[in-house]
């Protein structure tokens, strides 16, 4: 059962992110790494926006959402698709996706133990 105070404290923090809400998250986890990546992700904003190919990657600092880079651009640097403008809203969307990326890790580990 969800309080008056944790509705209050999610309405402040959907508002923080300009009113942007992750209403579904898919993990599709990979039979073998492709380098560093582990898994490939989904997320759906306000049940109207899907944003696909989302990568969990394993970086320097741990894991971490990589965001599609656009295969035509031929400079030195990488450029993205799209991605977060705020770090609220990527801290959100990151958050979300390894969560349930952890989930999924743990359902195999459980499923390997049989």
């Amino acid at each position: 059962m969800t309080t008056a105070t944790e509705k209050k404290i999610a309405k402040e923090e959907l508002a923080k992110r300009n009113g942007i809400d992750v209403t579904a998250v898919q993990v599709f986890l990979l039979k073998e790494r492709m380098g560093k990546t582990y898994a490939i992700a989904r997320v759906v904003l306000n049940d109207q926006m899907q944003l696909t190919g989302l990568r969990i990657v394993d970086g320097a600092n741990g894991l971490f959402v990589s965001y599609p880079n656009d295969p035509g651009y031929k400079g030195e640097d990488y450029r993205s698709l799209f991605y977060p403008v705020t770090r609220e809203l990527r801290d959100h969307i990151e958050s979300l996706v390894l969560s349930k990326y952890k989930e999924l890790m743990d359902e195999k580990a459980e499923e390997d133990k049989k």
